[in-house]
């Protein structure tokens, strides 16, 4: 068997590679559209695994992003443009901005030199906030990505825990611990003989939101405590 928890590049490499060993994936987008299954129900073949979707959470985010910082006008969005889903993330982004009154200011990233330029775009153009696109590039750069943030002092929050807990601000998403376990529950089964045609993609439904009170400090943000009080998880 072959686990790929959380990069997309090795799930569909181990699938061009292989169509007879099962594979278990762990992923934030939507395995259908990136051609690692047929569909979640029926995955066929011997591919699966788990899904979070964490792209299509970027409303919440923005949400959550509007009640940190109130009087953010204009909040930059990170995406990679190499991101097979960057455009769907993108539109999402742009009508979940509307909705809330805000003006989204795009700004890209594929590799770990963007940063910079993409952090001193948002500075030149006065963005007052910033939220991420769901990607496992970004995931695997939050330290560098969270010390940016710092380092021009604005206020972002994330898809995943592991931002807040590296010293952003805040996250919204869901649980990668969770769907993380319930690959690994997958993995046993089939382990023990269970076909992966026959384990539908399992769609995790635990979610969590987490504020780092540390850091909006250092910010100058006080929060509100109905917004402390909603939260799954405060760093002190």
């Amino acid at each position: 068997m072959i686990a790929s928890p959380g990069s997309d590049v090795a799930a569909l490499a181990a699938k061009a590679a292989t169509t007879s060993i099962p594979i278990v994936f762990s992923t934030a987008r939507d395995p259908v559209q990136i051609g690692l299954v047929a569909s979640l129900n029926r995955p066929g073949g011997n591919v699966t695994g788990t899904t979070f979707l964490s792209g299509e959470l970027t409303a919440k985010q923005l949400q959550l992003l509007h009640e940190l910082k109130p009087d953010a006008a204009r909040v930059g969005f990170l995406v990679n443009p190499a991101a097979p889903d960057a455009a769907a993330q993108t539109d999402r982004a742009q009508t979940a901005a509307k909705g809330l009154g805000l003006t989204l200011l795009i700004v890209q990233a594929r590799t770990g030199s963007d940063f910079e330029s993409a952090f001193a775009t948002l500075v030149e153009e006065h963005a007052n906030a910033l939220a991420l696109s769901a990607d496992e590039f970004f995931i695997g750069q939050a330290a560098h990505i969270v010390a940016l943030a710092a380092h021009h002092a604005i206020p972002a929050v994330y898809p995943l825990r592991q931002f807040p807990v590296a010293g952003g601000l805040a996250s919204y998403g869901a649980s990668l611990t969770d769907a993380l376990r319930q690959a690994g529950g997958y993995a046993g089964r089939i382990l023990k003989g269970t076909k992966p045609a026959d384990l539908p993609v399992v769609q995790t439904s635990k979610f969590e939101s987490v504020v780092n009170l540390k850091t909006a400090k250092a910010l100058g943000l006080t929060i509100p405590t109905t917004v402390l009080a909603g939260v799954d998880e405060v760093i002190e």
